[in-house]
């Protein structure tokens, strides 16, 4: 868990991406070129790591903004969270990357959130799917 502690410190210091010096050299350039072009990006690796650290830190209240997510907005917010791609949610909804990219967008600027990694952590401080799961 040690790994997973160190990608929650980045994150909550301002990082846009998080990889492991063992992640093959093609998952490093990719990562250089998604973090560049002003997405965040968690190695593969850890990804499900990380999910299960941020599930045993205490539950923030979620903002109200959450509110205001429209029913796609929240189903793109959870999938962002799943650490799915804008390609992968996409072909999961049945739209274009373009409106998954414009979603996230909305979502972003919605939450006052800098990138998609903020997304994650917020849903998984909040315990947002949680809750949305258990719900009828």
């Amino acid at each position: 868990m040690k790994e997973a502690q160190y990608v929650y410190e980045a994150l909550r210091a301002g990082a846009s991406g998080f990889v492991l010096k063992d992640d093959p050299p093609e998952q490093l350039i990719a990562a250089v070129r998604t973090v560049a072009a002003g997405d965040a990006l968690l190695s593969p690796a850890i990804t499900k790591r990380v999910i299960r650290q941020f599930t045993r830190i205490p539950r923030l209240a979620p903002p109200k903004e959450l509110d205001e997510l429209t029913a796609r907005e929240q189903d793109i917010l959870r999938l962002i969270a799943g650490g799915l791609s804008n390609a992968e949610i996409g072909q999961q909804l049945y739209i274009s990357e373009t409106t998954v990219k414009t979603h996230v967008t909305h979502i972003l600027a919605k939450l006052g959130l800098r990138d998609r990694v903020q997304a994650v952590v917020l849903a998984y401080q909040t315990g947002l799917f949680e809750r949305r799961a258990t719900a009828p």
